[in-house]
């Protein structure tokens, strides 16, 4: 039996724009946020607290943090990627204050250390102290397992190598594991073979998949995991968020259609489909380009008709 009522993180404020060569202006930032939990919303990745000499698009972290309207029953969460970013995270008191962050970790020793130079066991030994200061802060820890279902340097990935890293974020108190398909590579039987295995460490309200649609399995993949009775997943509005492994791919699953296939199965999200398309449209005109989501270009072309 699949779930009733499926919680998304929209993580397009933060991974859809991080990797915007364009400069996105801090008010459409925090517009943006406005207007996705205008539609239901209720769980918003808003930043990244970063190095601007690495993510330049995330340098006004604080400011699009301080500029949110905030609402009841909404959790905003931010990705730290050390104990100086959840300091940094931290120190502008109440106004700037995450309901949760973001750890992560790669479930390929290739991709591991090729991007920060150390084995996938240090990489997650390091988020310790960060883990335990978030805590004593009050504050969740959601942790990204990524290249879950496939590598762009070593290729396969197998489920053990996923759960390894799941004990792993267990290990140091991790509250919530994320299974990531960073590069879109995944079907649905790898996926639930994944999953099961982080199902086997945290009950199911704390394990939630993020899939890239590079190769067009996305929902796919989604609908496997709703066969296990999994019902968070990570999503981006307008589809934000390329894919830095194959060029010109998408990226992120669109929010829009994951809304629109959930619609089809009677399954609830609290969000309007409608407010939603705007809200992509909105950022899309930001950017100067239409959203990726093939939902949002249905609903836009059928209102255009219409007038």
């Amino acid at each position: 039996m699949l779930p009733s009522q499926v919680t998304i993180v929209e993580v397009g404020p933060r991974d859809g724009l991080q990797n915007e060569k364009q400069p996105v202006d801090t008010a459409h930032k925090v517009e943006l946020v406005h207007r996705l939990q205008a539609a239901g919303l209720r769980e918003i990745e808003v930043t990244s607290y970063v190095s601007p000499k690495w993510v330049p698009q995330m340098a006004d972290n604080a400011q699009v943090m301080a500029g949110i309207r905030r609402a009841g029953g909404v959790r905003y969460s931010v990705l730290v990627p050390n104990l100086k970013g959840l300091e940094a995270a931290l120190a502008g008191g109440p106004a700037t204050r995450p309901d949760e962050v973001v750890v992560f970790g790669a479930a390929s020793e290739a991709f591991s250390r090729r991007n920060i130079n150390c084995g996938i066991d240090e990489s997650i030994e390091r988020f310790a102290p960060v883990v335990a200061a978030a805590h004593e802060a009050g504050l969740k820890v959601r942790g990204a397992i990524s290249c879950a279902l496939g590598c762009p340097y070593q290729g396969e990935v197998s489920a053990e190598a996923v759960e390894h890293v799941v004990r792993l974020m267990k290990g140091i108190g991790v509250d919530h594991v994320g299974v990531a398909d960073t590069i879109g590579v995944g079907t649905p039987r790898k996926v639930q073979a994944a999953m099961e295995r982080a199902l086997e460490h945290y009950p199911l309200g704390e394990v939630s998949g993020h899939f890239h649609d590079t190769y067009g399995q996305a929902l796919a993949n989604i609908y496997a995991c709703l066969e296990l009775g999994v019902h968070h997943f990570d999503a981006s509005v307008a589809g934000l968020g390329g894919c830095p492994y194959a060029k010109g791919a998408t990226g992120n699953v669109a929010t829009e259609d994951v809304v629109f296939m959930l619609n089809g199965l009677g399954i609830a999200t609290g969000i309007d489909l409608d407010a939603l398309v705007d809200a992509g449209a909105f950022i899309g005109d930001v950017l100067g380009r239409p959203p990726v989501s093939r939902v949002a270009r249905a609903v836009l072309a059928k209102r255009a008709a219409a007038q």
